[in-house]
């Protein structure tokens, strides 16, 4: 199984941005934090990168039922969810897949939480275009 969900999509970076936020609530994600990595290579090591942002996407309801079965998952939330632009022009949109991140937690009643987090963000990743 792969680490990760993934889907290239047929726009510009900023609009990926606003559509995947889009997709995400339509399943019951909100994002919340936002790291965009271009500004911290810049700032940081004044390097010029292409545009990476990273959103830390939540569902609170999923995430509550997360940690009342295993008190230490935050380690593992929120769900992140990378727009990346590639030196060719394309858009890529990727989310983490829940399904192998849970599968190093020693816990069988994580595998539902997990499946259902996991089905959300495929269909949102694949709800994009």
């Amino acid at each position: 199984m792969a680490y990760n969900l993934t889907k290239k999509v047929a726009c510009s970076f900023e609009e990926a941005l606003g559509k995947t936020k889009t997709a995400l609530a339509a399943e019951g994600f909100g994002v919340i934090s936002e790291i965009d990595l271009k500004d911290k290579f810049k700032e940081k090591l004044d390097i010029d990168f292409r545009e990476y942002r990273i959103h830390g996407a939540c569902n609170p309801k999923l995430a509550y039922q997360a940690i009342e079965k295993e008190n230490n998952i935050g380690v593992l939330l929120p769900c992140n969810v990378l727009v990346q632009q590639h030196e060719n022009g394309q858009v890529e949109v990727t989310a983490v897949n829940p399904m192998e991140t849970m599968s190093g937690v020693n816990n069988a009643e994580l595998t539902f939480v997990a499946q259902e987090v996991s089905e959300k963000l495929h269909r949102a990743i694949n709800s994009l275009e």
